[in-house]
């Protein structure tokens, strides 16, 4: 373990030239450096902000969405069946034509019957609009917070204005009790996110939001060890102002107001492009990329510190693309289309068998909205969430 821990913590990799962890052990009085051990904090915190997020959504969603007059729909329960249970938990949610045959000529049911029962057995796992309502409600009343909290902030941090700040005296830089908690409470955050995928009812992107949330604590928690925290708290502010907009959007659709929540996607998709795609890589990527090398100088961590930013652009541009594609079918159908991660679907004759909708739904965080997924949270169920 002693070797492990040595080869994992190598001051080459981790520190710019010249620099040893030696160095940070003794502080002047007063001074406080970032330690990786000051993130074990995050842990109680994750489960406190989890125990909020319930009480919230009981006591303070919930009367929202009633007087909203969201309530949970009463959907149409499979008949119980074991031959069926065994194919749907074990083989597939969704058979295809030749598994359906075989399942009405195993059982002697009619074609229809079979698809009827996989679809209502579909339905018994998504979870209600009043459920969605809810999870929007907490990230969207969490993101106002914590996006007020980093605006007023950074207002009076000297990086906000003068990004070579940044790297001034790096990595000596010492750890203000303001920033140690702004990165600690989106830390803890997105670790909540991340147990709370295993107790919320599991919907179809939850790999896709498992591996966002994971690289997301794990982006926050390298930018903290490796004390380029500065800059992080820019990220983390930049991306934090799209996904209010994004989570205010998702709730006027559930309140089925329309003219609302197509008015809050075309602001969240102005605010995405401007945020994620100009003042990123010109004020972020910017001073990452050639401020700090004049100023620092390239090792390890930093490229891949820079690598990840930029993969990060990479994800804004096709999160991006995504809007746009989502937003063109909105304009030819005279509205945005449902979030069908989690819709109850047609029940009718017609549509057995068929999967009714078109995603709409993100660190990213992509934006899912969530449709948290597919594009980083809004407008179809896929990415918008992912750039965090």
């Amino acid at each position: 373990m002693a070797a492990l821990s040595a080869w994992f913590w190598n001051e080459r990799f981790w520190l710019p030239q010249n620099v040893t962890w030696a160095d940070f052990a003794d502080p002047e009085p007063g001074v406080e450096y970032p330690k990786a051990g000051h993130l074990l904090s995050a842990l109680p915190l994750a489960l406190g902000i989890f125990a909020v997020r319930l009480l919230f959504e009981r006591f303070v969603a919930r009367p929202c969405a009633h007087i909203l007059q969201i309530h949970t729909e009463v959907s149409r329960m499979a008949t119980p069946n074991g031959a069926l249970e065994r194919v749907f938990t074990c083989v597939t949610k969704s058979p295809d034509c030749r598994q359906v045959e075989g399942l009405s000529k195993q059982l002697d049911w009619d074609v229809r019957e079979v698809q009827r029962w996989f679809r209502h057995r579909r339905n018994q796992d998504k979870p209600s609009t009043l459920t969605k309502y809810c999870e929007s409600m907490w990230k969207f009343v969490f993101y106002l917070c914590i996006f007020t909290y980093g605006v007023h902030f950074l207002w009076k941090s000297p990086w906000t204005w003068d990004t070579r700040h940044c790297w001034y005296d790096y990595p000596y830089q010492g750890l203000s009790p303001g920033l140690h908690l702004y990165y600690m409470m989106e830390l803890a955050f997105y670790c909540s996110l991340f147990f709370s995928q295993f107790t919320d009812i599991r919907r179809k992107d939850f790999l896709m939001m498992f591996i966002h949330h994971l690289a997301t604590v794990g982006l926050i928690s390298f930018s903290y060890v490796n004390n380029m925290l500065r800059v992080g708290s820019l990220v983390m502010c930049l991306h934090d102002a799209a996904d209010i907009l994004l989570e205010a959007a998702k709730m006027a659709i559930y309140a089925k107001s329309q003219w609302l929540s197509d008015f809050l996607f075309t602001v969240f998709g102005l605010v995405f492009f401007s945020t994620r795609l100009v003042i990123y890589p010109v004020w972020i990527l910017h001073t990452t990329l050639f401020e700090s090398w004049q100023m620092i100088g390239p090792y390890p961590s930093w490229w891949l510190f820079n690598g990840l930013l930029l993969l990060l652009q990479v994800l804004h541009v096709l999160w991006f693309w995504l809007i746009i594609r989502v937003s063109i079918k909105a304009l030819i159908r005279g509205k945005v289309s449902k979030d069908d991660r989690s819709d109850v679907e047609s029940s009718s004759e017609e549509e057995d068998g068929v999967r009714s909708g078109v995603r709409v739904t993100p660190r990213g965080k992509g934006l899912s909205s969530k449709s948290e997924n597919d594009t980083n949270g809004h407008l179809t169920s896929s990415p918008w969430q992912q750039g965090h």
